[in-house]
């Protein structure tokens, strides 16, 4: 059996053990006949981790362009399990939730750090209030923002969460503040085996700045977006459509995405920047979007997710503290955000409502 298919002796699933891999392969065979949806999913992977095949076929979410299926290769696969180890100090033993769906690369590499690492793993349907059902307390997690909105009460029960699949927005970044949780915002995306690069999001230690897991760095291309080095994960460079700022090979503080920008007499404007100046003012749901503007091509505006649009006015004092050419113009407001299935705000949704009612 190639090392990267071995089972680690001490992996558990819901408390199950396994002796050898065709143990579990037997039992996840069983899973796909008889399992709920989510465990079908589980078990079509499993299966498919211990195989003859070198690698593993997946589906990218479109960060570096149009979604594609790609082959990642399982040793790198276990690399990237290692280095999540390595920067977290999991070894043996830990306990671990697995709350995603293993549909999708953040869920297929919670089941590798658990099967290549010996953990001791919990897995529960990807429902957006998981963690809420069970009394269990584990070392590590991972969830989207949508989930983490909806687990606020219940998050204590984790000692490590990593948030992936979307931006944290502001308002739940300052309910994090008050968190024993330690929570890490990831960086990374299907082509990268899920992350390269975490900030805390809290605690004394919080920050703006990605920093690179092990064997892992950084570089720009002309438009200012990150290059991430990989070589143990993937081969070659993974040019991405994130503008950073790059502090050293191995740091960057994320900028926004290159198709967000926004040029405003001839200024290039990141949204997702002006959004963290006003995060610690705004604790309502809210974003910075664009209108045409005959003078200056594009207007900013801010947009408040308020029931009732005479509160925007309270907010008026807070954008007029901001540097002229990051305050936005107008305001405007909806009852309701659209969101994507996971939770992240739908911009494109948000700005064509806009554009209807200006």
């Amino acid at each position: 059996m190639k090392p990267s298919q071995q089972l680690h002796p001490s992996f558990k699933f819901n408390g199950l053990e396994f002796a050898t891999a065709e143990e579990i392969v037997l039992f996840a065979q069983k899973l796909k006949e008889t399992g709920a949806p989510y465990e079908v999913a589980i078990a079509s992977f499993i299966v498919k981790w211990f195989n003859d095949k070198l690698y593993i076929k997946v589906k990218t979410s479109g960060s570096t362009g149009a979604p594609k299926k790609i082959k990642l290769l399982k040793a790198n696969m276990v690399h990237s399990a290692f280095a999540t180890g390595v920067y977290f100090n999991l070894g043996t033993d830990n306990t671990a939730l697995l709350c995603l769906s293993a549909k999708y690369i953040a869920g297929k590499m919670m089941l590798v750090r658990a099967l290549t690492m010996g953990w001791d793993l919990h897995v529960v349907a990807p429902d957006k209030d998981a963690i809420t059902q069970y009394d269990n307390v584990y070392d590590f997690a991972a969830m989207v923002p949508y989930q983490v909105y909806h687990t606020l009460s219940a998050l204590d029960k984790i000692k490590i969460l990593i948030i992936g699949g979307g931006v944290i927005a502001p308002d739940l970044e300052a309910k994090l503040q008050l968190k024993s949780t330690e929570v890490y915002a990831t960086y990374g995306m299907t082509e990268t085996i899920t992350h390269v690069a975490m900030r805390r999001v809290n605690g004394p230690s919080k920050t703006h700045v990605y920093t690179a897991l092990p064997n892992i760095g950084f570089s720009t291309d002309v438009r200012g977006c990150l290059v991430i080095d990989a070589p143990n994960l993937t081969n070659p460079e993974v040019i991405t459509n994130d503008v950073v700022t790059l502090l050293s090979p191995t740091t960057f503080e994320w900028l926004g995405r290159y198709d967000n920008v926004i040029n405003s007499g001839g200024v290039k404007l990141f949204p997702e920047k002006i959004e963290r100046l006003l995060r610690d003012f705004i604790k309502v749901p809210f974003l910075i979007s664009s209108l045409h503007d005959e003078a200056l091509g594009e207007q900013l505006i801010l947009v408040l997710e308020l029931e009732d649009p005479k509160e925007a006015s309270n907010y008026r004092t807070v954008i007029s503290e901001l540097e002229s050419y990051h305050r936005p113009k107008k305001i405007f407001t909806l009852s309701k955000f659209p969101l994507t299935e996971t939770g992240k705000i739908k911009r494109s949704s948000i700005r064509s409502i806009i554009k209807g009612y200006h």
